[in-house]
């Protein structure tokens, strides 16, 4: 069954359909770049270009950066902050021609995908998947069970955003060595481990393509860390199979 995912971040929109019996992408991906300002009609766009470049009349499954409760995002830390409160589940739908759409936050839907296809599959306990790009994105499980919308790039870590000092974006705009911005990491998945405890941590983003650089030199954390299986690709799955249509439901 293939079903269309949309992975909108704070620099990129990429998207394609994806093979739910392989949880993998059915296409090689499309990509195009987030307008600046990142604003709804802006973002609505660009997925319509996306999902219109693979001519897709289905489903579509789109993630965003932010919380989101219903359809309806109810932050935009890394986007417009006319984001806020904007039912963007009914305003893709319709500018793509009513299509059913289904929306949910980035990190969750990386995470949904990296528990059935990737590096958590199979893993019980508390298992905390991390998106490191523009932001920190993150999916918290307990037993398999999502704790939606955690947010927890937005921590404060030395008076500041935990996002500020340890994303991908913090790095480039730092110039900052793989050295020293792995001893941030380290400081930041410290504070996650004090608060939460977990079994393993996960790695996700664009970064998780090169594990070898960084993780190495992240010590003294007890739980497991591992990169993310699906690499960049999680987030387009995750969204896939959040609108998978119910059994018994033709999409």
């Amino acid at each position: 069954m293939q079903i269309f995912g949309v992975d909108i971040g704070g620099s990129g929109i990429k998207g394609a359909p994806v093979d739910l019996d392989r949880g993998d992408l059915a296409r090689e991906r499309h990509k195009v770049l987030t307008p600046q300002p990142a604003t709804p009609e802006g973002v609505a766009g660009c997925v319509v270009e996306v999902v219109r470049h693979f001519d897709w009349d289905g489903p579509v499954g789109v993630t965003f950066p932010g919380v989101v409760t219903g359809g309806v995002t109810r932050s935009a830390a890394n986007m417009d902050k006319s984001w806020i409160g904007v039912d963007t589940a009914a305003l893709l739908s319709r500018k793509l021609g009513g299509l059913p759409v289904t929306v949910l936050n980035d990190a969750d839907a990386a995470g949904i995908a990296e528990r059935s296809y990737g590096a958590a599959e199979g893993r019980d306990g508390t298992v905390i998947l991390l998106t490191l790009g523009t932001g920190i994105g993150s999916a918290l499980f307990v037993d398999g069970r999502l704790v939606p919308n955690t947010e927890l790039g937005h921590l404060e870590l030395k008076g500041h955003d935990a996002e500020t000092r340890a994303s991908v974006k913090a790095k480039e705009d730092g110039d900052l060595t793989w050295e020293r911005w792995a001893h941030r990491l380290q400081k930041y998945l410290a504070h996650v481990e004090m608060l939460f405890s977990p079994d393993l941590f996960i790695i996700g983003g664009g970064v998780s393509r090169k594990p070898e650089k960084f993780l190495p030199l992240i010590q003294g954390i007890r739980a497991d860390i591992v990169p993310a299986k699906l690499q960049n690709n999680a987030g387009i799955v995750g969204a896939a199979m959040a609108a998978r249509p119910p059994k018994g439901r033709r999409s």
